[in-house]
């Protein structure tokens, strides 16, 4: 059986002695998998997406994700280690899309492969595939200024794959967008994810955008739950 893109084991991060924002939170996303992470505001989706990333530490319990045919650990590197290895094997998806307003869109997109430590031919030679796909192939010079909130979306999705990531996490991808291009960006983000092995992790409030995920998992203050699907809708 093959490893697993992301493993968590008794996860647990407080911010005050006794008060555990996440507690004791094991979960685990098989390769190619998409899945959907919902629940409560303040409940610590975006503490647990900063913990696979590496970006906090947790005070108890281990993430693994995968490099390859081993698993490696995040949980315990220094900010440089932690840096080097999500800058591998984790793409990354907002909902502000967080695009380089003096880059044009074709650098936007290679910036991942550049500090993966690709030349910037090679990254611009795997950019332009993935902007040809979105329909932005022609608009490869453009500034994100110049572009609508549909198409800067697709800019963040492409910037997110560029490297080939074993691991997508994606914050809200679809908040800033109408249902159609919500539906579209999705649809976008898991072909582009299956054309390169990816995971995905995504948080959201969307129902539809939920829908569209291999499994939901609802993050409570006590336990993490998997939802059931039930005539086309995820229930306990």
């Amino acid at each position: 059986m093959p490893n697993p893109a992301l493993e968590i084991a008794e996860l647990g991060r407080f911010y005050t002695p006794g008060h555990w924002v996440l507690h004791q939170l094991s979960m685990r996303i098989e390769q190619g998998e998409c899945v959907a992470l919902v629940g409560e505001s303040g409940v610590g989706k975006s503490t647990l997406l900063n913990l696979i990333a590496g970006l906090d530490r947790p005070d108890q319990g281990t993430v693994r994700i995968a490099d390859g045919d081993q698993m490696v650990r995040i949980d315990h590197l220094d900010p440089d280690a932690s840096a080097h290895l999500r800058g591998r094997l984790l793409g990354f998806v907002f909902q502000a899309f967080h695009l380089i307003s003096h880059l044009d869109i074709a650098q936007n997109v290679a910036l991942p492969a550049l500090l993966a430590g690709q030349s910037a031919r090679d990254a611009r030679a795997q950019a332009m595939p993935l902007l040809d796909r979105l329909g932005l192939g022609g608009r490869s010079r453009a500034f994100p200024g110049e572009l609508s909130g549909g198409e800067q979306q697709r800019v963040a999705l492409a910037r997110a794959v560029v490297h080939r990531p074993r691991l997508i996490l994606a914050d809200e991808p679809t908040g800033n967008l109408d249902p159609r291009t919500a539906g579209l960006a999705l649809q976008l983000l898991r072909e582009i994810a299956d054309s390169v092995g990816a995971a995905i992790l995504m948080v959201t409030h969307s129902a539809p955008a939920a829908a569209q995920a291999d499994r939901v998992l609802r993050l409570e203050p006590d336990r993490l739950l998997e939802l059931n699907r039930t005539q086309g809708q995820w229930a306990p």
